[in-house]
């Protein structure tokens, strides 16, 4: 991540916005509800309501101009028409640089795989108007491998996908058409001809991102996807609401995730990708606590490890929600903007180091995991110190040391530790120990801030915060910070049933005189 300038709070708004739209700016809009050659109890109510409000956002928060979108709605949004937009609008009329913005709401479904290039033997796919039932699969779909050869073709530019519809697997290839109407707002379709009757939901052979099989080589192209669920969940219209006012669970979230009151968890005024992913993710499991039907719902987000700490958009804190988070005498936030290597758009990121933690993090701290030091959070340079880090919940701990020029420390995991031993829930783990065989000392000067993350699942975390770089290393905080995160972001596939990882933040900012 390059910075490029420091920015005021207060002359943000003599700036030019957020990547700003220009004439090569793109978007395409899809929302299919009503479809074809479909019964009409596989409708689905909100598509049309959610294009409405992405085309506000866009034309609002994200400042595209209205000439820069195109928006395809049920009978608009055949499969010819989709591809072509996709190709003609959006490929042939960007260059590198460009943002382009795709998103679809609709129906998401699997067809058997042909190309030979999928583990489960199925492609993900989105539906289209003129979906088919062929003999026996459907025909007149979008294939994950049509997006990705799109997605290619958009390599360099700041390409945002977001996908309001699931690819639910196992569960849609063992309900029948009778057992998915009783299934009110369901966005997904069963294979044509499924046998009546659920099985039993397994684990998935891999993680899909929504229609996305290789994330890893279009996310360093410049792509950062969003999607409803993960790969054997579904996604769903709100069937709280009325039927003429219903959205996508997942597109209500995003858009209201916008919002600073909202999705801001440090209150630093940034928006940024990784509180709007924390926020969806909330509000997708507040909805699916509400259905019988639902067992989980966890939104994806994919990106390079960089984007999480930068904003969704141009930030512009109110001052009452500024002075709702902090005392009156903390001084105004200020922004870097910042230019991701693989995409086109600028963004902007927390110029401290120390605020920025909450937007890669994306978490408020709730008090689920403490920090303390035995000597108080006001150490004199010199003085020994131990750290404590007691969680509500059992896990594996990360202990990171923040300072105010960016640079961190990895205290725990480290190799000088007796034993490395997951947390045990309410015992404190102290920091060093007698084993140690030496003191902290504090050094430097200035605020700092510990960050604590106890991760309750056994993921692998070896190659971003291995035992051999604690204590010795001096680290690129945000970097380092990111790249954790980002694996905690992956659905966790040990159980019966894909769901987000588990895991726990802790903060404790501190001084050095």
């Amino acid at each position: 991540m390059t910075a490029l300038r420091t920015i005021a709070i207060a002359t943000l708004g003599c700036l030019a916005s957020l990547g700003a739209a220009t004439a090569e700016d793109r978007a395409l809009v899809i929302g299919i509800g009503t479809y074809e050659n479909l019964p009409q109890d596989m409708f689905l109510h909100g598509p049309k309501n959610d294009v409405k409000a992405i085309e506000a956002l866009l034309t609002g928060m994200l400042q595209f101009k209205p000439e820069a979108i195109r928006v395809l709605t049920d009978e608009k949004a055949t499969r010819q028409a989709m591809l072509s937009s996709m190709d003609e609008w959006l490929v042939a009329g960007t260059a590198p640089g460009d943002r382009v913005y795709l998103y679809f709401s609709g129906h998401g479904l699997q067809v058997k795989d042909v190309s030979g290039d999928e583990e489960d033997g199925m492609d993900e796919a989105i539906s289209t108007y003129d979906i088919k039932a062929g003999d026996d699969d459907w025909t007149n779909v979008i294939l994950d491998d049509d997006l990705e050869a799109v997605l290619e073709k958009l390599k360099g530019r700041a390409v945002t996908l977001v996908i309001d519809a699931c690819h639910s697997g196992t569960i849609s290839r063992s309900l029948s058409p009778q057992a998915v109407s009783g299934l009110n707002g369901a966005r997904y379709l069963p294979r044509p001809f499924a046998q009546t009757g659920k099985q039993p939901v397994t684990r998935g052979l891999r993680i899909d991102l929504g229609v996305v099989d290789k994330p890893a080589q279009l996310t360093a192209g410049g792509l950062t996807a969003w999607s409803a669920a993960a790969a054997y969940q579904v996604a769903w219209d709100d069937v709280r609401l009325p039927i003429e006012k219903r959205h996508g669970v997942f597109t209500s979230a995003y858009i209201a995730g916008y919002t600073p009151r909202e999705s801001d968890a440090n209150g630093n005024g940034l928006i940024s990708n990784a509180e709007l992913f924390e926020y969806v993710t909330r509000k997708s499991k507040e909805y699916c606590a509400t259905l019988d039907d639902c067992d989980n719902l966890d939104p994806q987000l994919e990106s390079v490890p960089e984007v999480l700490g930068t904003s969704v958009a141009e930030p512009e804190p109110d001052r009452a929600e500024q002075a709702a988070h902090q005392p009156s005498n903390k001084p105004e936030p200020v922004y870097q903007e910042a230019k991701v290597e693989a995409g086109g758009a600028p963004a902007y990121v927390d110029a401290d180091p120390i605020a920025a933690v909450g937007d890669i993090v994306g978490k408020a701290d709730t008090g689920e995991v403490t920090v303390s030091l035995d000597t108080g959070p006001k150490l004199r340079k010199g003085k020994a110190f131990k750290i404590s880090v007691t969680s509500k919940y059992a896990g594996n701990l990360v202990l990171l040391d923040v300072n105010g020029d960016g640079m961190a420390t990895q205290i725990f995991p480290n190799d000088m530790a007796q034993k490395i031993t997951p947390l045990s829930a309410g015992s404190a783990l102290t920091i060093p120990d007698d084993y140690y065989g030496f003191d902290f000392e504090a050094d430097g000067n200035g605020e700092n801030m510990l960050v604590a993350i106890v991760v309750s699942d056994a993921v692998d975390l070896k190659d971003v915060a291995p035992p051999a770089q604690g204590l010795n290393a001096e680290l690129d905080a945000r970097q380092s910070l990111s790249e954790i995160v980002v694996k905690l972001q992956k659905a966790w596939t040990g159980d019966t049933e894909n769901r987000a990882v588990q895991w726990s933040l802790g903060t404790l900012k501190y001084t050095v005189e």
